[in-house]
């Protein structure tokens, strides 16, 4: 039986007229992220979470709704860091314990804590794991991979988030979610399999950086595209004649725009997210072994498992292709 999805929490509040800002990587990859993870995982902890795919697939965009729709003020600065405002980077803490010694929690709030709160998620999901309490292995899984998938998206690292210090406002949204819809169908989600990760800590920071080296590239790309097309050509026009924006007041650039500018990416976006969901599997799988390795076959009942064991074999196959079953992620510029 499936667990009930926070969506329709969504929808009630949609009806009150709340709407949420999406500078995240959309509903498409946060959703493809989770999904391929799970196939990514190794036994037994494959079948436990395919069992619970759906939410946890669905469930990977909680944390932007709980930062934008629900007005939780703690979520914001656990989507990002802006890691120039914390100087050199050999300086910066690798723990959170430290870097609330260093940092008052009103500069950490400013500034985001992205790569702390992926390791506290860590610590919280290999004690439920340890305690086998499966609600709490399920959201903080799905959490987890979200914000893992943040860390990925290189402008979630950066002071210039969305290109408002570089005369490039729209770009955030460009890079991370009308990117994926356009061309996400074409995208192959087969990766290697989780690994174990021996350091939590210098691998999220490794993460972290990596992504950062990618701003100067992809804001060079969209400068230089912008220069060659010009402005006036950039984006589609309202029936006023100004710039059409989507529900979420992103700027609506051309179809020929979004295209180019992916040609001349080379492969980043795909790339950043083939990534995210090797690390993702592979957090879940670390937080696993930490926990003992613990047998999680009597979370669920074995007509369960028996019934999806078909269904697994055909997903692991359909992923082996590079392509992911029945994934309809609502787009954020229809």
């Amino acid at each position: 039986m499936k667990l009930k999805s926070i969506k329709t929490v969504v929808i009630s509040l949609a009806i009150t007229g709340v709407t949420f800002v999406a500078i995240s990587w959309g509903p498409f990859g946060h959703e493809h992220i989770n999904k391929a993870a799970v196939l990514a995982l190794p036994e037994p902890v494959r079948t436990f979470f395919y069992n619970h795919i759906d939410f946890v697939t669905q469930e990977s965009t909680v944390p932007d709704l709980r930062k934008y729709t629900l007005r939780d003020n703690a979520e914001k600065p656990r989507h990002y860091i802006d890691l120039e405002n914390y100087g050199n980077a050999d300086t910066i803490p690798r723990t959170f314990e430290l870097a609330k010694k260093k940092y008052d929690e009103k500069f950490l709030s400013s500034n985001g804590i992205l790569p702390w709160y992926i390791q506290d998620v860590m610590i919280k999901l290999t004690k439920a794991f340890k305690d086998k309490r499966k609600t709490e292995i399920l959201f903080l899984a799905a959490d987890l991979g979200h914000y893992i998938g943040d860390a990925h998206m290189p402008l979630h690292t950066a002071v210039n988030h969305d290109g408002l210090l570089t005369n490039q406002k729209g770009i955030h949204a460009l890079w991370e979610a009308r990117i994926p819809e356009m061309f996400g169908k074409d995208y192959n989600f087969h990766t290697e399999d989780a690994k174990y990760i021996t350091n939590i800590e210098a691998t999220t920071w490794t993460i972290i950086n990596d992504s950062h080296s990618l701003i100067a590239p992809l804001l060079l790309a969209d400068k230089n595209l912008r220069d060659a097309i010009g402005v006036d050509k950039m984006y589609n026009l309202d029936s006023k004649g100004g710039i059409a924006k989507n529900k979420f007041n992103d700027l609506i650039h051309t179809d020929e725009y979004v295209k180019k500018y992916n040609q001349a990416l080379n492969g980043m976006v795909e790339k950043q997210l083939r990534k995210a969901i090797v690390m993702t599997s592979s957090y879940w799988y670390t937080a696993w072994v930490n926990a003992g390795k613990p047998d999680l076959s009597s979370l669920d009942t074995p007509e369960q498992t028996e019934r999806n064991k078909e269904n697994l074999k055909a997903d692991l196959k359909l992923w082996s292709q590079g392509k992911l079953f029945g994934l309809e992620s609502e787009k954020d510029f229809d």
